[in-house]
């Protein structure tokens, strides 16, 4: 099996405050999770390593809002109040990329997977064997 070809994504908030780019496949796999605050944000999750993460404007312009365990780290444009990534509880050394918040250029497919945030220790370990 052979590695698919990396592209450099770019992307931001809705007000343009905030832009970032990463590394990832053209082919894009996102999670829908039905947590109760990514249900409410119709939130699609790219998990991408922290090296392949590069903030380009706007670190000033980030709120940080925590909640449940405090582990993830929300971050929204205290702007127009878009989560276009954040620190996730599940890779807290990577980052969650909302995929609705990417430049569509780049990218050639998106595949949809469902996570059930509702039960998330019970999802959790099961998520990270079929993604491995």
């Amino acid at each position: 099996m052979t590695n698919p070809a990396l592209v450099t994504h770019t992307g931001g908030c809705h007000c343009g405050a905030v832009r970032f780019e990463i590394t990832a496949p053209a082919e894009l796999k996102v999670d829908e999770c039905n947590c109760s605050i990514c249900s409410k944000t119709s939130y699609l999750h790219l998990i991408v390593n922290k090296t392949d993460f590069k903030l380009i404007s706007g670190e000033a312009e980030l709120k940080s809002y925590r909640f449940n365990t405090g582990t993830a780290e929300h971050l929204f444009c205290r702007h127009c109040g878009i989560k276009s990534f954040y620190v996730p509880r599940s890779h807290p050394e990577g980052y969650s990329v909302s995929a609705r918040c990417l430049d569509a250029a780049t990218i050639s497919k998106l595949t949809i997977r469902q996570f059930d945030g509702q039960n998330w220790e019970a999802s959790v370990d099961d998520y990270h064997n079929k993604t491995q």
